[in-house]
Parts: structure tokens; sequence; C-alpha cells
């Protein structure tokens, strides 16, 4: 199964950034109920990793806290888009809950993410270079910023790759104090 470790999303702010999206060459928007906020990839877990990783995951000691989203921006890979984002405005507490999960798991076995940690929530997958239409859509839409979105859980969530989008779905919550 592939896991990985996220902030769910309130449906309201769900919705919200369903509304974002719109006719823009070469996107694939994700759907309403995918959105949400990785805090770590996991990959590919057999049925005792996932065990370990949930133990891993339950020591988790951290506080409730609030963030916002803020900002659009993307990603890109060699040269090309792959993914629209909305960004999150920087968060003391959100990079410790981070940097907690990740340790966790490098507890548990899982080898160090090499990836810095760029907190956001993809709101379309893509594969193109950067075209004035996605200038546009950005920049119209930059000033975009969520209500304080409260963290009271983490999230364990399965992903199912399917023929046109994955099913994510959650296996586990683990509460912040």
């Amino acid at each position: 199964m592939r896991l990985f470790v996220a902030l769910d999303l309130p449906w309201e702010v769900k919705e919200e950034l369903s509304d974002l999206s719109c006719n823009l060459p070469g996107a694939r928007w994700v759907p309403t109920d995918n959105f949400h906020l990785t805090l770590r990839f996991i990959g590919e877990a057999n049925r005792l990793q996932a065990e370990e990783i949930d133990f891993a995951l339950a020591s988790l000691r951290g506080r409730s806290f609030e963030f916002s989203l803020s900002g659009l921006g993307w990603f890109e890979k060699n040269g090309r888009v792959n993914t629209l984002y909305v960004g999150v405005e920087r968060n003391a507490d959100l990079a410790r809950l981070q940097a907690k999960v990740e340790t966790a798991l490098n507890r548990c076995g899982l080898a160090p993410d090499k990836r810095r940690f760029t907190p956001h929530v993809t709101l379309a997958r893509m594969d193109m270079g950067v075209t004035p239409s996605l200038t546009s859509f950005v920049q119209a839409n930059n000033l975009y910023r969520s209500a304080p979105i409260r963290a009271d859980n983490v999230t364990l969530f399965s992903s199912f790759l399917g023929k046109d989008q994955p099913t994510y779905t959650p296996e586990a919550e683990y509460a912040l104090g």
C-alpha cells in the first residue's frame, strides 16, 4: 500500500480551493475530496511496515495550532511545470510538527526525506512549460488567503492510484494535544 502523512483540511476550505479551478489549459484539477497538506510522503509499505509506521505516529506529541493557506505558485521539474499549488504562510508550529513526523518515521526505519519541506496544497497536476495563461491565473489568484485552519490531528492516508485520479483513504488519525 502507498502511504503518506498529512493534515486533512476542513470541508469549507476544500470547497474554497475547488472554486479556484477553471478552464486552465493543461491542468488536471485535484478532486475536492483529495485536498490535504502533506507532511511526509512515505510510498509503498507492506503490512508490517504500515504497523510500525502507525506505532511510530501514535507516539507523536505536539500541540494543536492554527495555520493559513496563502498565495499560489507552481513547482517545476526539468523546466516543466508539474504542480500548481496554494502555499502555506510561514508557521513555526507546522515546521515543528513536520520535523517530529520525520523523526518518528526515521526511528521506525524509513530513510530521511531528501527533499526540503515546502508546505503546500496541490491544486492541479500538470506537464507543460510555463505559459502566459498559467502566469495570469497565478497572478489573478495570488491574493488568496484562507481563514485560519486548526490542526488538531495528523492523518495517515493510503493512496490507491486509479485510472483518472488517486483515491485517498484515512487509515489512522493521531490527535495533537
